[in-house]
């Protein structure tokens, strides 16, 4: 057994079968409004994603069971989250949904250039993205406290309170110019009003249950962007 509650085989299993079906759903996202295959920057972007997620799912269930276990909870507990949630998934759906009609009806002209710097930034923001779940194994995709958890402050914690969320806004903002199309920005403008709702929200529980965390505020000034908030 590992130290999670699942057996390493059955979180293998559990963590490929949410692989597949997260490709799926969002190939479908892409592919079915574009009304084609012939979408090459959806191909490129879906391999700039699940190339390195899988990589580091590989690389978690090898080394940190416990960790993609926490990372595959999906279920809030707070309201207040739950909302944030739903409302942040309604502008994903959107702006995955809208390149592809963009592709169909050829609404947007995005320079080749621009697309694959967006692609590279994904990449970036991803990588980013493991290096905060190697530094702190609590990282859970839920709001929530864990017995045991400590406050982490080094590596890209002592730079911004909430990395993880920098590396998702990153990805967010770029991924309607990695699929071509402008007009799919629009609901991604919505996601930095959708984070600062979650982290002002997480961050009363943190405060209030998190041992430490209080002072780690008062040292580390900024919330998600150095030098912004």
């Amino acid at each position: 057994m590992t130290s999670s509650h699942l057996s390493r085989g059955q979180l293998a299993t559990k963590a490929l079968v949410r692989l597949l079906a997260g490709f799926t759903i969002l190939a479908a996202m892409l592919f079915l409004p574009a009304g084609t295959l012939a979408y090459w920057e959806a191909w490129v972007y879906l391999a700039a994603l699940f190339v390195p997620m899988s990589l580091g799912l590989a690389y978690l269930l090898t080394n940190d069971p416990g960790l993609l276990e926490r990372r595959m909870r999906a279920k809030e507990k707070d309201a207040g989250q739950i909302l944030i949630v739903k409302v942040g998934s309604l502008c994903s759906a959107l702006a995955f949904l809208l390149p592809g009609f963009d592709r169909r009806f050829g609404w947007s002209h995005v320079p080749v250039a621009a697309v694959i710097a967006s692609d590279v930034l994904v990449l970036l923001a991803y990588g980013l993205c493991i290096l905060v779940l190697r530094e702190n194994r609590y990282a859970s995709r839920v709001v929530e406290v864990e017995q045991g958890q400590r406050v982490v402050t080094t590596g890209p914690y002592a730079i911004v309170r909430h990395p993880m969320y920098l590396g998702e806004l990153v990805m967010f903002l770029c991924t309607p110019v990695a699929l071509g199309s402008w007009w799919a920005v629009i609901p991604g403008l919505l996601l930095p009003a959708v984070l600062v709702a979650r982290i002002r929200n997480e961050e009363r529980l943190l405060t209030r249950e998190l041992k430490g965390y209080q002072d780690y505020v008062e040292t580390t000034r900024y919330r998600l962007i150095p030098g912004l908030w």
